[in-house]
This record gives C-alpha cells, structure tokens and sequence, in this order.
C-alpha cells in the first residue's frame, strides 16, 4: 500500500486548528472578542494558570483552558496552529507586532552578564533593541557583518562562555545579504554545552515561510513580523515567534507577563490572509524578477541587490541555492550619483509607488533606508553595515510589473 502523502501547507492552513462544529458550524472561524472566558470547574482554572506561568508544562496532547485574552484567544490559537504549516515548527506564538516578538523571545532567554551576538545590518527597531534596550540590562551585544565566513562568527563566539544567542537576519535589512544558517548552528553546538546551550534565532520575514525555512537548516527559533506578508494587506500589525514546543514555553510566559500578545481582531485579520499568502508571494515574486531585469541594465544604476542574484558574489549565491528556493519580492538598489539628493528625487517623482516604510504588502512600496528605517544608526555604523545614502529599498506589490518598470523609468529619468 502506498505511504500516504501528507497535505501541502498550502491545504493545512485551511484546515488546522479550527472545528466548524464548535462554533455552530461557521466555515471561518468567528472573531472572539472577549477579554475573559469562563472555567467549567475551579480545578480546569488552577490548571490553566500553572501552564500559562510555566509552573508546569503542558503534557502532549493537553489542550490548557483560555483564561485571558492577555494570555490566550481562540482566534490566536487558530492563527498560531495554522502558521507552523509552512516552517514546520511545533508551535508558535502570535504577539502584537514584529519587535514585540523580538524583544520578548529575546528577554526570554538572555538575563545580564550574557551575550548576544548579531548579524549586522538588521531592521532599524532590532538594531535599537540591540544597541540601546539590552546593553542597558546588562546584556552584552556584539555584531558581525552580514554575509560573514563561518571563520569570523566563530571569532566572536569562541573562548566566550557569556554567548547564549546568535541571531541573524536572513536576508538582511536592507542589504539582502545572505547569512550561513547551517554554519551558525555548527558554531553554537561546538561551543555551547548541555547546561548552555547557545539559541540560534532567525528573522525569516523578507523570504518567510515560502522561500525560506530557517528551522531545517538548524535554527532554534524563527521570528517574523506578521504585518508582512502573513497579513499582507497593511491592515494589521503583528509579529510570529515559531520553535519547539519546549523553547516556546518560556517565550508564551514572558509574552503574558509582558502584555505582547495581540487582539482578537488582528488574528482573525492575519487568519483570512493565510489562504492567499503562496499566491501573493509567488506572483509579488514574478514581478520583482521583471523589475530586477530592468533595473540592473539602466545607466543610472550603479548596483541591484536581490537573493540569487551573480552581481551579489559567489558566496551569496552559493547560499542562495543552499537556503532558499525563492528570490522574494524585496529589492534594494543603489543610484550611480547624486546620494542623498537623487534618491529623492526619485522618491518623490513615483507615481504608482507608495511612498511608505513597511513591506510585504499587495501594494508596491519604497522608501529611503538611511533616512527612515535605519535613520537611528550613526554614520560609522551605517557605513559598517554598508547602508550608503544612494540606497533605496522596493517591496513589490501585485500591481502590472510593466507599470511598475514605466514608472522607475520615468522617475529615474528625473535623477
């Protein structure tokens, strides 16, 4: 008899974690605004309680009581359940934004005297959190540039028992530099022990879940904001952690304890998104490729930086081929001249663009790196990371690629 084969991602997130006939057979699950919900029995509560503070963990198969929408929502749950699809994770945690993920996965599990090391650039909000919020609890950060050989991560972690997480963005924010996954989990494991083991966390939003699978390739710990390509309609911000059921007890505790949790509403939002989101990754994806063609041969040009891509070296591309099985629907590129100067002038002449921060929308958007979402970082760091002034950073929507090629053509031609 023939193994039977499990269902796609594609068809699990229809069909995960909600039962019709527990809610009086609708066939999408109904907002659940409620801020309390009701025991059946005392002992039911005082069981609750114990899983949700990490008193005791919940046995396999054990489905804990809701208590408080601070703590848990039937519309989370669905949203949590479905969203493992696609990275393969045992179970993941929903939160009201991207840095609310971040910060308290990373509060989780870093006290003071510990170390955190990074790949550099990251999103402008986890640079700050890096840079400004942990030094000042007395974790240590230290970074490494994006894209950096096994040899110099491991430089920064050897002989250093205060290391407890390495963290990567992949790919990097907003130079789409690549990092070594598989490379970052062999340094942890040589260097951790069974009494410390080293986390290697992933920010997955620019590639995640479709063309990226971070866990596989040996992460602990994937981390997206959700307002991306998981709501995709920037209409609802949120942010997603996913690991094993084990690491992701301490990361649900301190989102109680912390208020991170998101709203009902937000939920059921990401939850309607989930059905279209292989279809608009696939086709936003289409797009880029035909904006990329058009960029990398115009003469106002000087650089295009996109996964797969030759221009961006051998090594990237070598780990494009071993990591991803997409390119995404984020390109940054570099003017030939002008800085600063020229970059707005570009910004402001696009006519089908959106002028906006943000990503991962139905909706095409660019913005200026260095000035807005890296505004915070100093010019030595920039300059490190490699965020130059003539950078600009495109997410492309579903609008009709030819009209997004006419109308950098015509904004370009204003440079």
């Amino acid at each position: 008899m023939a193994e039977k084969r499990r269902p796609s991602p594609q068809t699990e997130i229809f069909e995960k974690g909600y039962d019709p006939q527990r809610s009086e057979g609708a066939a999408i699950p109904p907002v659940f605004r409620t801020s309390t919900f009701i025991f059946k029995t005392a002992a039911e509560g005082k069981r609750a309680f114990e899983i949700a503070y990490g008193l005791s963990p919940a046995r396999p198969g054990e489905s804990p009581a809701l208590i408080y929408t601070r703590v848990n929502n039937p519309n989370a749950e669905i949203l949590e359940s479905r969203v493992t699809a696609w990275d393969g994770a045992e179970s993941a945690a929903l939160f009201s934004s991207g840095m609310g993920a971040i910060a308290s996965t990373c509060l989780a599990y870093l006290k003071p005297g510990d170390t955190l090391v990074f790949s550099d650039p990251v999103y402008g909000g986890t640079e700050y959190l890096f840079r400004h919020v942990l030094p000042s609890f007395g974790v240590k950060t230290v970074s490494f540039p994006a894209g950096a050989s096994p040899e110099a991560m491991e430089a920064l972690v050897k002989g250093d028992p205060t290391v407890k997480v390495i963290y990567v963005e992949s790919p990097a924010n907003p130079t789409m530099l690549l990092s070594d996954i598989p490379a970052c989990r062999a340094i942890a494991d040589r260097h951790g022990s069974p009494s410390r083991r080293i986390l290697v966390m992933v920010d997955n939003t620019f590639l995640g879940p479709l063309f990226h699978r971070p866990l596989p390739l040996g992460a602990d710990i994937v981390l997206y904001s959700a307002t991306k390509f998981f709501g995709g309609h920037s209409d609802a911000v949120a942010g997603l952690a996913l690991a094993s059921t084990a690491l992701m007890g301490p990361i649900k505790v301190m989102r109680t304890i912390l208020g991170s949790n998101s709203d009902p509403d937000t939920a059921w939002l990401i939850g309607r998104s989930l059905g279209t989101l292989q279809l608009r990754m696939e086709k936003q994806q289409e797009g880029a490729l035909r904006v990329v063609q058009a960029l990398a041969g115009h003469e106002k040009v000087r650089a295009v930086l996109y996964p797969g891509l030759p221009d961006m070296g051998a090594r990237q591309v070598e780990l494009w081929k071993r990591q991803c099985s997409g390119t995404g629907s984020l390109i940054t590129f570099r003017l030939r001249q002008g800085g600063e100067a020229a970059a707005f002038r570009l910004l402001d002449a696009v006519r089908h663009m959106k002028l906006a921060v943000s990503l991962g929308g139905i909706e095409t958007l660019i913005e200026h790196p260095s000035s807005m979402t890296h505004s915070d970082m100093t010019a030595a760091e920039k300059a490190q990371a490699c965020i130059t002034d003539d950078m600009i950073r495109l997410s492309v929507g579903l609008e009709d690629p030819e009209d997004l090629v006419d109308d950098l053509r015509q904004a370009l031609a204003k440079v």
